[in-house]
């Protein structure tokens, strides 16, 4: 009885380790690359290590160049919902768009949705352009 209750937190530590994104904090986390206090919940985003460890940022452009400069395996990429203010999803399943009147705060200038029908809905209204995550990813050294 005594092995199967030093197994708990054991089971405890393992399970804590998660494939989700923690919710951002507004106007009390700051970011991983700029070290900016993260105050929009529009353009927010996070990335999850290999190991588990969970990184935010003010801007999708912050974590592109955080993962890039980094030798730190990534597993996972989340992204603001534009619409679903501080809402993340995940980066390789959302659509994006980029330019036009769109301004975030490191001027990454990038916001992303949930599907396309309200990607190409908020595309005329902003005046942007249409990307996928690889195109955003690609885009910022």
């Amino acid at each position: 009885m005594k092995s199967i209750l030093s197994l708990v937190p054991i089971l405890l530590l393992v399970s804590c380790s998660s494939n989700e994104p923690k919710p951002i904090k507004l106007n009390s986390d700051t970011c991983d690359f700029c070290k900016m206090t993260i105050a929009n919940g529009k353009f927010g985003a996070e990335l999850i290590t290999q190991k588990g460890r969970h990184y935010k940022f003010d801007d999708v452009s912050c974590m592109i160049q955080f993962s890039k400069s980094s030798v730190v395996p990534t597993q996972f990429y989340f992204v603001s919902d534009y619409v679903k203010d501080n809402n993340l999803i995940p980066a390789e399943s959302s659509f994006f768009l980029k330019g036009g009147t769109i301004n975030s705060p490191m001027r990454g200038n990038c916001a992303a949705f949930s599907s396309e029908i309200i990607q190409r809905e908020y595309q005329k209204l902003l005046q942007a352009e249409t990307m996928t995550w690889e195109q955003v990813f690609n885009s910022y050294q």
